[in-house]
């Protein structure tokens, strides 16, 4: 992990996910972590409801306004005594927050996105989402997302979740890199729901060839009963004491995303502990 890349807002969450991929950096001897503030250019109407006309200079003023105090609040991180062994850096864009995060991954070679999350619920979620919510359905590399203070030695057990098919080896690779990274036990779980029920043996047969074919190690399997496949991850991670949750997403966009949601956005929104989602279409 080369390069890694924290949304930065200055929030409690952002400096979580900070601390959390300074350790990865660490870890890994990490390349560089960059931290990236977006300015939300903001349309002409929203300066109509201030009062102002779409001529006005004031917009400018306020952007201006919002950087230097961006890179105020920068400089003064990048000085923080407590991240001199790693090689920390920061970039300030105006835009669209998702465009640009998605620019810089691709044009950067990002290798993980680390990002806080406050998570969403009821109407917020069903017609907002949470910002990590959206990063998870457009990234195009690996994010790890953390709603607190969180440790790399704390995470001792990573619950892997997957109906174990459609799963290339080169995804395997990645969750065995994470594996690697924390030096964890894997627990594989399927999810057996009303809707997909498959019988015990069969999960047993497939998981057992699942973990043969991949090599994989270090790593215990079973299957979970629950009404849906979302809560049943989140329920299962929480009977175990699971300290990190693995999953990956088919990252459903548009109708398709508003019909049928997304599994690990939903764990993503409600999660207790860090999750780590891969977009399946990226293999």
């Amino acid at each position: 992990m080369n390069k890694i890349l924290v949304p930065y807002d200055f929030s409690d969450v952002a400096k979580h996910a900070l601390n959390f991929a300074a350790q990865i950096a660490r870890k890994s001897k990490a390349e560089a972590v960059t931290l990236i503030n977006i300015i939300e250019q903001p349309t002409p109407s929203d300066f109509k409801t201030m009062g102002v006309s779409d001529a006005d200079p004031m917009e400018n003023i306020w952007i201006k306004k919002m950087i230097e105090k961006a890179e105020a609040n920068m400089e003064e991180l990048m000085s923080d005594a407590s991240y001199k062994d790693i090689s920390l850096k920061y970039k300030i864009v105006l835009g669209n927050p998702f465009k640009e995060l998605a620019a810089e991954i691709e044009t950067q070679g990002v290798e993980l996105v680390v990002m806080g999350t406050t998570g969403a619920s009821g109407a917020e979620e069903f017609f907002v989402g949470s910002n990590a919510e959206r990063m998870v359905r457009y990234s195009k590399a690996p994010v790890i997302t953390v709603g607190a203070e969180a440790t790399l030695e704390a995470v001792n057990d990573i619950v892997f979740a997957s109906n174990f098919h459609e799963v290339s080896e080169s995804f395997i690779n990645h969750v065995k890199g994470l594996q690697s990274l924390f030096g964890a036990k894997l627990r594989l779980v399927k999810i057996n729901t009303p809707a997909s029920f498959t019988t015990t043996r069969q999960d047993k047969k497939q998981m057992e060839e699942f973990i043969a074919k991949h090599s994989l190690e270090n790593c215990t399997y079973e299957t979970y009963n629950h009404s849906n496949e979302e809560d049943g991850v989140l329920a299962y991670a929480e009977d175990v004491a699971a300290d990190l949750i693995a999953i990956g997403t088919k990252q459903r966009r548009g109708l398709g995303h508003f019909l049928a949601g997304s599994i690990a956005e939903d764990v993503v929104n409600h999660a207790t502990v860090p999750v780590w989602t891969y977009g399946l279409e990226n293999e």
